[in-house]
């Protein structure tokens, strides 16, 4: 299995350097088509591999680090090529693997436009690349490779947002490279002052010793430095700015993947190395933690409402990137709370997350191709864009995401945001219940406001009058490329809400290895 895990990161890999070689033919048209292909297929044998992968996990004991490879890679810096899986990372692997296909399913009939636009032959190049990124976060297991493999995703990121993106696409790609490089920077800092602490970058000995040999102020400097890195991935409030434009100006590809995947970056990195490698150091600063989730899951949703409302000229891919900060805002609350509970319902969210969020950009930036805009005052007209009358198919599917997106019971939206404020009801000993309960309440108040603004939404696009004069004469409904890329999203999304133990059933006994010293 090792072999299997090693090479999801290598046939990406190569099939990006591939694109650099004259394979495609001489004629520029064809020679597009080849290369949309090649991804399909390159991210298809990535997703089979996956499903082997996962297949062959030993699920009975998934809080053991499985298909590992560990070698010496710089022995000058005591840097190791390790590598593994276990019931953390495993979904994680399993949904990038997921949306990357899907998305590459998805541009073979689609590919994002923009001006002086590149060969279709680069975009697949730096589509692959983002792959290996993605897929190495969530697998090694040393801090310096962690670093590397979070940084690698940067470029590909930026450059499929300034090329093909829209509207102020080149000043939202630098306002995101710009956060998030200076935030892995600190990130760095506070990986440096562990292993030069420590001895050892390896993040499975640092999780065994449990802070141990480390002092508290050392915990907590070097807690703080990998916390506001990475909270600027997740995105956290206030350093979540560059999120909205990003979302707003990257291609619909662009907008699943960042969602999706590369905000589960930020989360994933706390739980995996803050948890256990410097518990001092997270319990310390964990009630700030839960203070900043609290308020980025009220003020996201208020921020949603305000984009929501009429006259507002609210963009759809606006106003769900910003649902993106008060759902993540339920992901950090629930790491903060240090419990089992908190934590298990921190990962949950994370996958339905994923999901819905890229079903809901799916659905969006299907809707801004069809109208020429994703501004919701343009599609709502007078009476409402009407879409169950229009296009019920698209409108039905927009709904069932809206509906998975506010946590309606049965759905995978539900259990995730519900066992993170169980956690911040009852946190870990030595954090402050009184100032949990009281994050607890804004988190139940932000699913109000959730339920809010989305409906207010499904009741401005998929209602309204068939009849009133619309943007576009005829709106074309679901296409047939565009059901086989969004189904297994809702159907994973439904799996995930009436079999939560599909998932829970993995991550129980790993994080309680973690939050133990493990």
């Amino acid at each position: 299995m090792n072999a299997v895990l090693i090479a999801l990161l290598v046939l990406p890999l190569l099939g990006a350097a591939l694109t650099l070689a004259p394979v495609f033919g001489a004629d520029p048209a064809a020679a597009d088509r080849r290369a949309l292909r090649f991804s399909t297929v390159v991210t298809g044998a990535v997703l089979v591999l996956t499903v082997v992968l996962a297949a062959g996990f030993d699920h009975d004991e998934p809080a053991r680090m499985q298909a590992t490879t560990d070698v010496s890679w710089i022995p000058a810096v005591g840097v190791r090529l390790h590598l593994g899986v276990d019931g953390i990372s495993l979904p994680l692997i399993v949904l990038t693997s997921l949306l990357t296909f899907l998305c590459a399913l998805y541009s073979e009939r689609r590919l994002p436009s923009g001006e002086k636009v590149p060969s279709a032959r680069a975009f697949v190049g730096l589509f692959l690349l983002l792959e290996v990124g993605m897929l190495a976060t969530f697998a090694v297991l040393d801090l310096l490779l962690f670093f590397l493999a979070f940084e690698i995703v940067l470029i590909p990121m930026y450059f499929l947002i300034a090329r093909w993106g829209s509207g102020a696409k080149v000043p939202a790609a630098n306002r995101f490279i710009l956060y998030t490089l200076l935030g892995s920077a600190v990130m760095l800092l506070g990986f440096l002052l562990i292993g030069g602490k420590a001895g050892t970058y390896d993040m499975q000995a640092l999780a065994a010793a449990h802070g141990s040999g480390l002092s508290h102020s050392t915990q907590v400097i070097a807690a703080l430095a990998i916390m506001v890195g990475l909270a600027v991935k997740a995105p956290a409030w206030p350093l979540h700015s560059w999120l909205p434009d990003a979302h707003t100006a990257a291609p619909t590809v662009g907008s699943v993947l960042l969602a999706g995947v590369l905000l589960k970056m930020g989360t994933y990195g706390l739980v995996r190395v803050l948890l256990p490698v410097v518990p001092d150091g997270t319990t310390t600063l964990a009630p700030y933690l839960g203070a900043f989730a609290a308020v980025g899951i009220v003020y996201g949703s208020l921020a949603c409402l305000a984009l929501a409302r009429r006259g507002a000229k609210g963009d759809l891919k606006r106003l769900i990137a910003y649902s993106s900060v008060g759902h993540m805002g339920f992901v950090l609350l629930g790491i903060a709370s240090l419990t089992p509970v908190g934590v298990n319902g921190a990962l949950f969210a994370n996958i339905a997350h994923g999901l819905i969020t890229g079903l809901l950009f799916f659905v969006v930036g299907a809707l801004k191709d069809r109208y020429g805009t994703a501004d919701l005052d343009t599609l709502a007209g007078t009476t409402g864009a009407a879409l169950y009358g229009r296009a019920p198919r698209l409108g039905a599917l927009l709904a069932f995401a809206a509906v998975a997106s506010l946590g309606l019971p049965g759905l995978a939206g539900f259990w995730g945001e519900l066992l993170a404020m169980f956690g911040a009801f009852d946190p870990a000993e030595g954090l402050s219940r009184p100032a949990f309960v009281t994050y607890m309440v804004l988190a139940g108040i932000g699913t109000l406001l959730t339920a809010a603004y989305l409906l207010i939404v499904v009741k401005r696009v998929c209602m309204g009058d068939p009849k009133q004069p619309a943007p576009v004469a005829e709106l074309a409904d679901l296409r047939p490329y565009e059901a086989v890329s969004w189904t297994p999203l809702a159907a994973l999304t439904l799996l995930a809400g009436l079999w939560p133990a599909l998932l829970l059933g993995l991550s129980d006994p790993a994080v309680k290895h973690l939050l133990g010293g493990g």
